[in-house]
């Protein structure tokens, strides 16, 4: 026995040397010209675009936008995590995929969901039809591990390499399912700083991924979702940084629907102070995402792999922090809530790139099996790929107009006793007894983006069937809702159309919008 154990490294080397000198000589002349690219696809948590949530990430900013091209109209179809990542994962709007909302009641990593929607995922199709070993690391959807669907035992099709955070975003003590066994961690932080732990779990994989097949790798950090636990050596970062005064900071929401009117305006110097801290300590999170990028991107460069790389970088959802008297959140249809940011590099794409063009996380799925040259069309996807608008091979004119935004409210049964005025049927609420959602915060909107237009256009499920429309060109910030102002015509054209998009599927949520050429 002993004989054998001690000749195992000699013949491990010569293995490593014959798979160096045969991967050597057919990089020459294979791997350059039939090599499927690698994809990687970066994923924050509740991370904003409008109201400064780049600023803190040079690196990435440097790394991936500067290399590539950055999106400036990049929606998610829900601002709420479980609803967007579902939304990431299939390519689908929630009407399609049913995940309402973050609870395994809402569907959230149900069992319905793992029979109805797992198995045809975009990584699942990736590693199935299209010979890519993939690789997921951090928060997958909130109700992961669940006892009631599976616990960390459950690793959903399509993964190779399954590295999965239990439940919602932490820091420090965790848990997480590797390949479907339970590793808890502490609070060291050298040990156990999430951000940290997911960066060098990617960087193992790098280095011992087979070398013979492309590889999808997605990594998703908890930063900056709450609790905003920032790395210690970034502690003391941004101290004088305060939420930016927007115009829509701390002002009446005073034409929208009644729960942005029920804010308190002007908010007390003790939420505004809340808020401020909250704003700095979920930069000081996103500096070791800059790092987490910094890392993977300098890996690839050094393995030989980055020009054969795409490398996406998004969030779930935006963010507000004091818009319209809101404190802390995400579940409204504003531009602070549902634009997030998006910014890709890779083969046969220009450098220090922007575009206008109307994107959507429906659409992350259908690009990246482009890229893998799956027929997106054999799908159930409702999105479209964006692959050709980023090889400048598409204008304007002749890109899609709109995309559907939808969320469905929540709220208690029963009335908060600390809030007994606001009634049962709201929830997400602050100690001044302002809310966040409600049941009757339930929504769909039509969001335009065309030559011609920049509109929004929201109706309410709740009795009044409330509408919301914006020019966002004319008023950026949303600050006037121009439902009865404008015309009966261009409001009953928004409505058949947000009915169609609603009720599309596939093909059918991509037919013209009402401003197609």
């Amino acid at each position: 026995m002993g004989s054998d154990r001690s000749c195992r490294p000699a013949l491990l080397n010569c293995l490593l040397i014959c798979v160096t000198l045969w991967s050597n000589l057919s990089s020459g002349v294979f791997a350059k010209s039939y090599r499927s690219p690698n994809i990687v696809l970066i994923l924050t948590d509740d991370l904003d675009i409008a109201i400064g949530g780049l600023s803190p990430l040079n690196k990435t900013k440097k790394l991936i936008g500067d290399a590539g091209i950055s999106f400036s109209n990049a929606y998610v179809a829900s601002p709420l995590c479980c609803p967007s990542r579902a939304s990431i994962l299939t390519g689908k709007y929630p009407h399609n995929h049913h995940v309402i909302n973050n609870t395994l009641e809402g569907n959230c990593s149900s069992k319905a969901w793992q029979k109805s929607e797992e198995a045809h995922t975009f990584p699942a199709l990736l590693k199935a039809s299209a010979g890519y070993q993939t690789f997921f690391a951090g928060k997958y959807l909130n109700q992961y591990g669940h006892s009631e669907a599976g616990g960390v035992e459950h690793v959903p099709p399509g993964w190779n390499y399954w590295v999965a955070l239990e439940k919602n975003s932490k820091y420090y003590n965790y848990t997480l399912s590797v390949n479907g066994k339970a590793q808890k961690h502490g609070a060291d932080y050298s040990k156990d700083y999430l951000t940290d732990v997911l960066a060098n779990m990617s960087l193992d994989f790098l280095q011992y991924k087979s070398s013979y097949q492309p590889f999808f790798m997605m990594v998703s950090t908890p930063a900056p979702h709450s609790p905003w636990t920032a790395a210690p050596q970034y502690q003391g970062s941004f101290n004088n940084t305060k939420a930016p005064r927007d115009p829509n900071f701390n002002v009446h929401g005073k034409d929208k629907h009644w729960l942005i009117r029920q804010a308190k305006t002007p908010m007390s110097n003790s939420s505004v102070q809340f808020l401020d801290d909250a704003f700095r300590k979920r930069w000081r999170t996103l500096l070791s995402v800059d790092d987490l990028v910094e890392k993977i991107v300098k890996r690839l460069e050094f393995r030989g792999e980055l020009d054969n790389t795409y490398i996406f970088f998004t969030s779930d959802n935006g963010y507000h922090t004091g818009q319209f008297s809101l404190p802390l959140d995400k579940r409204q249809l504003y531009e602070f809530d549902i634009r997030v940011p998006l910014m890709v590099r890779g083969p046969n794409i220009k450098p220090n790139q922007t575009s206008q063009m109307l994107v959507a996380n429906v659409d992350l799925g259908p690009t990246i099996l482009d890229i893998a040259g799956l027929n997106v069309n054999k799908t159930q996807m409702d999105g479209m790929s964006f692959l050709p608008v980023m090889e400048g091979k598409m204008n304007s004119s002749s890109w899609r107009t709109d995309i559907l935004v939808e969320y469905e409210g929540e709220g208690s049964n029963v009335s908060d006793p600390a809030c007994p005025l606001l009634g049962p049927g709201v929830s997400e609420c602050f100690p001044d007894c302002v809310c966040e959602d409600s049941y009757n915060n339930t929504y769909a909107c039509v969001r335009t983006v065309a030559p011609s237009a920049n509109l929004q256009y929201c109706e309410f499920d709740d009795n009044q069937v409330f509408v919301e429309v914006y020019n966002v060109t004319a008023d950026p910030y949303q600050l006037t809702n121009i439902a009865d102002t404008i015309g009966q015509d261009f409001l009953e054209k928004m409505n058949h159309r947000l009915m169609m998009l609603q009720s599309c599927s596939g093909q059918s949520c991509r037919t013209p919008g009402v401003y197609d050429p």
